[in-house]
Order: structure tokens, then sequence, then C-alpha cells
């Protein structure tokens, strides 16, 4: 077992090479391949920082006496390069506690208590405020009761948690759906493209070029298959390839027939003002991440409705209870999947600041399929819908997917 040690008062650290000995010896060797790693730990005299080089889900903190330390659970990262003690701190250590969480510990010179702790909005960094304290009310604190720490990437990505536990059979995918046809090599990830709307469904429509939904997003889905193909690394399928009509719960049970490992369903934005323009990734969230998903997903949804007859056959209690207990790992690959697709297509497809949204989107209620939705633009606004209607611009939105697509499948192979 190796761990990060400071310099600074090795004689102190030796001295408790037993008790860490003990502290650490629950830990495993291997961390997951597609874990964040720990960048940086900065260290001032009433405030520690702990940097990762992605984002993370959460932490934890406790205090422990004889000696004095802090401990820190973070989970979802690997150990990262030795840091130096300051301040109120003496000394750190990282090491592996499990498979899944490193914990670093923090040496204290005098007895010191956090105070307050928090992520950075992005989730890449942890900040704790600590303090002084005497000797009675730390050991008073030294009970191992952790303090938890939420990252808001993981708030947004997680549904609320209930004490209730209820099951449901999914039952078999359906039958008589469409079977698209299947690119690459038997035996790898298949990636299923939906291009949104088609047939009598035009979608929304450029009031600059009369550009229609539908033939942005069939292009956009052929130029993402044939960057896919041409990857080979994956297997890949559209949900449809010509212009037709696809019910909106048939387009993810498509997917889920043939057994997709991710599914991306492509969509165009329309705006009341030409100013809106980026592109725009949504994952699942019964409860919409702000009044304007809740419209977006409100209005694609209503594609299933055609003179007044829904044509969706899904009933709605079911599908609320299945996204409730069989989308909770499924809701949090798809949302690092859209953190990793944002990462790796910057400077080749322009996004709105705000990239990432939840709704509750018909196409993405699949129990069992890691989905995005990708907005990839706005038809109403002239740079966008240019962007959109050329092919350099569909290729680059199919380059960036190829790369995070890559990405994802090489981190859940290495992961296994």
């Amino acid at each position: 077992m190796i761990f990060g040690w400071t310099n600074r008062v090795r004689s102190r650290q030796t001295g408790n090479m037993g008790a860490s000995a003990i502290f650490f010896a629950a830990m495993m060797p291997l961390a997951p391949a597609d874990a964040a790693g720990i960048s940086a730990i900065d260290i001032g005299e009433r405030e520690i920082v702990l940097h990762f080089d992605e984002t993370v889900d959460g932490a934890s903190s406790f205090s422990l006496g004889h000696p004095a330390r802090i401990a820190i659970d973070i989970q979802g990262v690997e150990p990262g390069r030795p840091a130096a003690g300051g301040g109120l701190v003496a000394s750190v250590r990282q090491g592996r506690y499990d498979a899944s969480t490193t914990r670093v510990v923090f040496d204290l010179a005098s007895p010191a208590l956090i105070k307050s702790g928090t992520f950075a909005d992005d989730g890449r960094s942890l900040i704790l405020a600590v303090a002084p304290s005497d000797t009675d009310a730390f050991d008073a604190s030294a009970t191992g009761t952790r303090t938890q720490y939420v990252s808001p990437i993981a708030r947004m990505a997680k549904p609320p948690h209930s004490k209730y536990t209820l099951t449901v059979p999914l039952g078999a995918p359906r039958s008589g759906l469409p079977r698209p046809r299947i690119y690459g090599t038997a035996g790898r990830p298949l990636v299923v493209i939906d291009a949104g709307h088609g047939g009598h469904d035009p979608g929304a429509i450029s009031p600059l070029t009369g550009k229609r939904e539908k033939d942005v997003t069939l292009a956009v889905a052929k130029a993402i298959r044939q960057a896919l193909i041409d990857s080979g690394r994956v297997r890949v399928a559209l949900t449809r390839d010509d212009d037709s009509f696809i019910v909106l719960r048939d387009r993810s049970a498509i997917a889920r027939n043939i057994k997709a490992d991710l599914f991306i369903s492509i969509h165009a934005d329309s705006a009341p003002a030409d100013t809106a323009s980026g592109a725009t990734i949504y994952t699942l969230s019964e409860v919409a991440s702000d009044r304007e998903a809740q419209l977006l997903a409100t209005r694609e949804n209503k594609a299933d409705i055609i003179n007044g007859v829904n044509l969706g056959g899904e009933n709605r209690e079911i599908a609320s209870i299945l996204v409730d207990l069989a989308q909770r790992e499924t809701m949090n690959t798809s949302a690092s999947f859209a953190n990793l697709l944002k990462r790796e297509s910057t400077g080749l497809v322009p996004f709105r600041s705000a990239y990432h949204r939840m709704a509750g989107f018909a196409v993405l209620k699949a129990p069992d399929t890691p989905s995005i939705l990708l907005e990839v633009g706005y038809v109403t606004n002239p740079n966008d819908v240019a962007r959109l209607s050329s092919g350099d611009g569909q290729k680059r939105i199919a380059e960036g997917i190829r790369k995070a697509v890559e990405i994802h499948f090489a981190r859940r192979m290495a992961s296994r």
C-alpha cells in the first residue's frame, strides 16, 4: 500500500504508522478506472480546498482523536499527488478506502474542527472552512460521526430518494417494433441514434429558412452514424433513416428491443427570439430542472397525440413508478455521459451556458438504457440554422459525439 506523505514532521508520521496501518487496513488496492483524480490540495490558515480533475458526486468528513486528525472520504476519486501541510495541518495522507472512495487524512498540528464545507458549482472542488478548537471540544467531536457534502452535480442528476420499496416487473421489450439495421462488429457496445420527429410531424420550422427540424435531425443522425461506423469501436443503429413517423415511446422501445447500451435522441430547438443559440443536453428527471425545460418536455411529449388520440400507450402511473425505482443507476450514467459529451464537444459545438438540463422527456424513459436528448441548436437563430444545415456543422456534432462515446465505453470496459 502506497500513500502520499508530506516532508513535514516526519518523526510524527513515523510515530503514527501503527495507528495509520489499522486506520487504512480496509482499503482496497484498486479504484474504478473512470474515477476522477485529486489534482491538488490547498491548505491555508483557515481553509482547505481539495481540487479534482473531474466532477465528483459527494464527500463526507469526520474527526478522530489521539492523535487529532480530520478524515475526508470522497466518492469516485483516485488519490493524487502528495500535498504539503500548513496552518492547522501538520501533514496529509491519501489512500483508497474502497473500490470507489479515496480517504484523505489531515494530521493536525493542533486541535481544529471543520466549521462548514461546500462543493463548487461545477463539482470539481470541495472547500472546507476550519477553525482552531480546544482539546475538550475536539475530543467531543471525535466520535466518527460524519458530515455529508453533496455536489451540485449530484443533486441535479439524482431524483429524491424514497424510503419505500416497490417491485414492478418491467416485462419483455415490446413486440412488433421495427428492427433497424445495425452497423459494426458483433459483440461491441451498441449505440442507437434517434432522429427526432418525422413523417407528418415536422417538429420546429425555421422562420428564417423554412428548414424543418425533422430534416435537420435526420441529417445529423446520419452524420453521427457514419462517424461511429468509421471509428469501428461500437455498433450503431438509427431508429429511423428516412422520413417516417415513430411514436415517442416506441423510439426508446426500439433501442431496448435490440439491447442498446446508449440512446441518443437528436432534436433542434426553437425560441420566440432569434437571440437564443447553442446546444443543450437533457437527461431524465420527473421534476424538470427549470420551467423552460418542463415546457420543452411538455411540447415534445405531445408529439404522441395526433387528432386527440394518445398513441403512446403507456400507463402514466406505471411509468412514474418505473422512473422512481428502476432508473437511478441509468439516470446517473446518463448525467455522466452528458458531462463527458460537453467536455469532448467543446470547440466543435457551441453550447448554452446552462448546457445540462433535466426534464421528463418520453424518449428518455427506457428504464435500463442510459439516454440523453441533445438539442443541437436553434432553428430560430440564423447562425445555428446555418451551422445545422451545413455538412461541416453536422460533422462537427458527429465528431464530438464520437469522441464522447469512445471514452464512455472505454471507461465502462475498464471498470469491469
